[in-house]
């Protein structure tokens, strides 16, 4: 008796599940590379694991981005014949499945990058993906690096500059102090001495002091001296009897 169909459901013991799937996993990538052979057609195959791991072929003679494009070209010429308001849409459809392909592919790089999603990758890729990582880091380090020794030739700079500014008020600051002193000892120098005629006045002025007028209490002032009497007080006393007696 020859065997009943097979029932398809999810195999729900885990480990059965994980055999059976690289067990088909690999039957699928022979067939596929087979078809491409045998057939001369160009083949592309992507498969996911429940872990989000990626399996994909591809032919020879295609690779998967070139395949994927030729594949969302004619979905939407498909598509726009069955309902012909897509086919005006044709010329930025094209556009947008590449673009949506590019950055996709970015957007996975970028999560290898920053270290997720590696399961997929081979130990090759993974050495691909560590010399990329120190490569960047160089070019991080010498700009940085660079970064800092011009900050510190400009600090360097400013620092000079501030020095030379420094000496230069010195020097005017000394310049202003000696012209200040010479200022000072120039107006010291220029200031005129009492001459002798001044200093015999004032000498003078205390023999003249008894004839002064004074007012006490409100009597009357005393009677200036004459000429005659203010030249005879600078003369000596045997001068002055010798006049009176004449």
């Amino acid at each position: 008796m020859g065997r009943g169909p097979v029932q398809l459901r999810r195999i729900e013991n885990k480990i059965n599940r994980q055999v059976t799937f690289s067990k088909r996993r690999s039957g699928l990538l022979k067939k596929a590379h087979e078809i491409s052979v045998l057939c001369d057609a160009e083949v592309a195959l992507i498969v996911f694991s429940t872990k989000g791991k990626l399996y994909e072929y591809s032919s020879q003679d295609s690779s998967m981005d070139v395949i994927l494009e030729r594949y969302q070209r004619y979905s939407f010429e498909e598509r726009a014949v069955l309902d012909p308001s897509i086919g005006n849409q044709a010329n930025w459809g094209d556009e947008y499945g590449s673009l949506k392909i590019k950055l996709d592919a970015l957007q996975k790089s970028q999560r290898q990058l920053l270290g997720e999603q590696l399961d997929p990758l081979t130990t090759k890729e993974l050495q691909q993906l560590e010399q990329q990582l120190d490569s960047s880091l160089k070019h991080i380090r010498s700009r940085k690096n660079q970064l800092l020794f011009e900050s510190i030739s400009e600090l360097q700079k400013k620092e000079k500059s501030l020095k030379d500014q420094n000496g230069v008020l010195q020097k005017l600051n000394g310049a202003t102090n000696i012209n200040h002193q010479e200022q000072l000892n120039g107006a010291t120098t220029s200031s005129p001495s009492p001459t002798p005629a001044t200093a015999q006045d004032s000498m003078a002025t205390p023999n003249i002091g008894p004839y002064q007028s004074r007012e006490s209490g409100g009597g009357n002032p005393e009677p200036q001296p004459s000429p005659a009497q203010a030249n005879n007080s600078n003369l000596p006393p045997w001068m002055l009897s010798t006049i009176s007696n004449r």
